[in-house]
């Protein structure tokens, strides 16, 4: 099959953009995969839509570029290997992420091949008889027989979010958030003072105080009044004055 120039560079740059889609939709699983791993005990269903939502997107843009009218038809062309080593190649390492150190012959019936391996084809091909079986009456008989089970089950939820809800409102409504004898209590408090007690403070006296309630103790010794009285011996006189002799 014979290529022109303008093919191929039509083929590069749809190439190039098939695979920044691809590493963006490779950035998000990997994402969330952690997310699942690591914020298990954390993870919301909101979360979880907004990555669903962001990975049908991506992979819709996908889709888009693999079928748009400037991207070639990817099933026409024909990859083939070049050359085989049995070496280490450390472009060919780095440029898968070191998934595929070595391009051998090992690799190249996995990477390159166009049709599953023969056991995942078989079971492929084993659903596809059976659901080829299902006649359409059965199908449609399945289908109302989901739609009455999922009717069901809608209902009994909104029957317990409206009961729910009913119960939310009753237990708002009955809850007292107060007591009028306590608020009045505490308004008579704050503005008159009502069932508080004065107690006096016992202040200490100061120094000064304390000295003039001392006691006032009479010393003998030195507050003895001093008798007006004199007495005059006169010398060389012996006899006593109340000698009976």
């Amino acid at each position: 099959m014979l290529i022109n120039q303008n093919t191929v560079k039509a083929f590069e740059t749809s190439l190039d953009l098939i695979m920044s889609r691809v590493q963006d939709l490779k950035h998000s699983i990997g994402s969330f995969i952690l997310k699942l791993e690591h914020e298990h005990q954390m993870l919301n269903w909101p979360s979880v839509l907004d990555s669903f939502a962001l990975l049908s997107s991506q992979i819709n843009m996908l889709n888009k570029v693999l079928k748009g009218d400037k991207t070639p038809s990817l099933r026409n062309m024909v990859l083939l290997p070049l050359e085989l080593s049995l070496d280490r190649d450390e472009d060919l390492e780095k440029l898968t992420e070191g998934r595929v150190p070595v391009f051998n012959h090992d690799v190249v019936p996995n990477y390159l091949r166009t049709k599953p391996e023969p056991e995942i084809e078989s079971k492929n091909q084993q659903r596809k008889n059976i659901a080829a079986q299902i006649t359409p009456e059965l199908a449609q008989k399945q289908i109302n027989s989901l739609n009455k089970i999922t009717g069901r089950l809608l209902d009994h939820l909104n029957t317990a979010k409206e009961d729910w809800e009913t119960d939310s409102s009753s237990s708002r409504l009955n809850m007292t958030t107060d007591n009028r004898a306590d608020t009045q209590s505490l308004v008579g408090t704050i503005a008159l003072g009502k069932g508080i007690k004065q107690v006096r403070q016992q202040t200490q006296p100061t120094p000064s105080q304390a000295v003039m309630q001392q006691p006032r103790h009479v010393d003998q010794h030195i507050h003895k009044p001093q008798s007006t009285v004199r007495t005059h011996i006169r010398p060389g006189s012996s006899v006593h004055p109340y000698n009976r002799t």
